[in-house]
């Protein structure tokens, strides 16, 4: 079995790919700089040889899961894919020796489905948030390796995920990745505010929240929150390559080692997540935060 490969995509500020008639564009509003998108017509994907479920493929390569996000071009973050990535994991964990999390050649996700979830009520919501989080530290404590390719761009909840990985490794230098919540008028996430600030320090994390701006994966790389950068015919190799190596240590060295990192972070989420999480959904529902969403949902 194959792994999917990813195509090149060039760099600037607008690219078409003919084959499937989709423009990205970056266009400034106010003082920052947003990515808007118009998807023309979806994405066609040949599904030989590869598990489906309906916003995840599955492929099983030499022990190693290779778990690609397919929520359309853009890959949005809805109820559906957090249901199904959550499903997935569940199946497969116990079956594999790692894991290799990868998105699409323009996005590896926008984010948060904000169309959708702005329709949503409280209550609604609430599951949504509250197994959405679920998923984050499932991915995250998840004891085997894990890698994440970046090959699109990565905004927001699309960052979130990537975070939650050992590894992330980059196809290409013309995309952009970065927490932008700031700027829609909501907090980034306590659990995932938690994993940022682990793996980049406090000092940058503070300025990458606090400003809200992407970047693009080099400038990502100077602050570690890339580990290495390759090209976009080698990445998946170097991604499965890196997983499979880590899989190699006896496997229950390799899971202490990883616990020893990831309980304090579990720890403080079990014990602080709930008053955080209804804090979230408290300011998602304040009228002014309601207009930028809506607003954000007019780029969509």
């Amino acid at each position: 079995m194959s792994i999917p490969r990813i195509c090149t995509v060039a760099g600037g500020l607008l690219w078409r790919d003919g084959s499937k008639e989709t423009d990205i564009a970056f266009a400034s509003l106010g003082d920052a700089t947003e990515l808007v998108y118009q998807t023309v017509a979806e994405n066609n994907n040949d599904l030989k040889g590869k598990n489906r479920m309906a916003t995840i493929f599955t492929e099983i390569q030499k022990d190693m899961a290779v778990l690609t996000l397919n929520n359309g071009t853009t890959n949005s973050i809805s109820p559906d894919l957090v249901r199904d990535l959550s499903e997935t994991l569940d199946e497969i964990r116990n079956e594999v020796k790692g894991i290799v999390l990868c998105g699409g050649a323009k996005f590896f996700s926008i984010g948060l489905d904000l169309p959708l979830l702005i329709k949503c009520d409280r209550a609604e919501m609430s599951d949504f948030w509250y197994k959405f989080n679920h998923l984050i530290l499932v991915l995250y404590t998840v004891s085997l390796p894990t890698v994440c390719v970046l090959s699109g761009h990565a905004v927001a909840g699309g960052n979130i995920l990537a975070l939650t990985c050992d590894y992330r490794f980059a196809g290409t230098d013309t995309k952009k990745i970065g927490l932008n919540e700031i700027k829609l008028g909501v907090p980034i996430p306590y659990l995932a505010d938690m994993l940022l600030r682990q793996i980049i320090g406090d000092r940058s994390a503070n300025e990458v929240l606090y400003s809200g701006d992407l970047m693009s994966f080099s400038e990502a790389k100077e602050i570690r929150l890339i580990d290495e950068i390759y090209s976009t015919e080698t990445v998946m190799q170097k991604a499965t390559e890196k997983a499979a190596k880590l899989s190699e240590f006896q496997v229950h060295a390799f899971s202490a080692i990883k616990s020893y990192r990831t309980e304090e972070i579990r720890n403080r989420y079990e014990k602080n997540g709930k008053a955080r999480n209804e804090a979230f959904l408290d300011c998602w529902f304040s009228e002014p935060t309601q207009r930028l969403l809506k607003e954000a949902c007019q780029r969509f």
